[in-house]
């Protein structure tokens, strides 16, 4: 563990959880030797575990209960039903109360070892954040393939710099978390957040890590949504696309029309066959769907946006 060149410093570890039972007893138990390690350098001098349970379906609320009465400085907030990650993660950077706060997993895939690095990195004045990037190394090719050229395409597209392989594994300070927490937009995709922002970040890059117990909660499908929502809050160029493929499918018609007229002006020739009918019908509807489909998706998010809906409804928290 490399030495932290500071004075002591006070960190919450915001932990957003979903029918997490099978992981929450070792990840507990992991990070409380990384924290441990720290308090007994000298180098952390106050600490506070914020577990957010996003409407889980197994016994991880009672898993989080029992935590607390043995942890004083474990605090637990319950929301009333799921309400996604994104919602999780919100609801615990709201209720952090250090001066330093850091994202992880319970599933281990963020490893706590890298926290000392990101502490000592954010604590030096020189950088508001520390990001974690993860290697592909291990993923499926395909999801890996989806997963690059998603990064280029935002790339391409908005005016953030996503890092390839970033996730929500974050340490941040003070200044960091207000700006992340004046951003109260319904629609959220923190990948897009944490760039959007700005300030300084340093990463720091580690090996892709298998869950230690349990199931995924991010399928191929799940992640390809995640990544139309991405592109839709931080771009309108999509926009812009639906307009220039209309254009372009117009001047295809239009050129269509024009041979048919004079085909028939000159040669006297009739229509022959239902085919290019039926090529040009499916062209410009298909234009057509797929404009209103881009359209769509920036209507509902605008719908849901003045709804002005809470992002999340707490059920239940102690106030250790």
């Amino acid at each position: 563990m490399n030495m932290l060149h500071t004075d002591s410093v006070n960190l919450s570890v915001v932990v957003p959880c979903y029918n997490e039972e099978a992981t929450l007893p070792l990840f507990y138990e992991e990070m409380s030797k990384q924290i441990s390690s720290l308090m007994e350098a000298g180098l952390l001098e106050g600490y506070e575990f914020v577990f957010v349970d996003d409407g889980s379906k197994d016994s991880t609320v009672s898993i989080l209960k029992d935590l607390a009465r043995q942890d004083e400085n474990l605090r637990y907030i319950i929301l009333s039903r799921n309400f996604g990650k994104e919602a999780a993660m919100y609801a615990g950077l709201q209720e952090v109360s250090k001066q330093y706060a850091v994202i992880v997993d319970a599933d281990l895939q963020h490893p706590p070892a890298l926290i000392p690095q990101m502490l000592e990195a954010v604590c030096s004045g020189e950088f508001e954040c520390a990001g974690a990037r993860r290697t592909r190394k291990g993923d499926p090719p395909l999801r890996s393939f989806f997963a690059r050229n998603f990064y280029r395409f935002m790339a391409k597209v908005s005016d953030i710099e996503m890092v390839d392989g970033a996730g929500d594994f974050r340490l941040m300070n003070r200044m960091y978390i207000d700006a992340l927490l004046s951003l109260r937009e319904r629609n959220r995709f923190s990948k897009g957040f944490f760039p959007w922002v700005g300030f300084k970040t340093k990463w720091f890059e580690y090996e892709n890590v298998n869950r230690v117990a349990g199931e995924t909660k991010w399928s191929f499908g799940k992640l390809f949504l995640y990544s139309l929502d991405g592109i839709t809050a931080f771009s309108s160029k999509p926009l812009a696309f639906a307009s220039v493929f209309g254009a372009i499918a117009f001047l295809i018609s239009l050129g269509f029309i024009i041979f048919i007229v004079v085909r028939k002006i000159i040669w006297n020739d009739p229509v022959a066959g239902w085919a290019s009918i039926i090529c040009a019908i499916l062209l410009l509807s298909g234009v057509q769907l797929f404009s209103i489909g881009i359209l769509g998706q920036y209507l509902a998010k605008t719908y849901t946006e003045v709804k002005q809906r809470p992002l999340f409804i707490i059920r239940e928290k102690n106030n250790p």
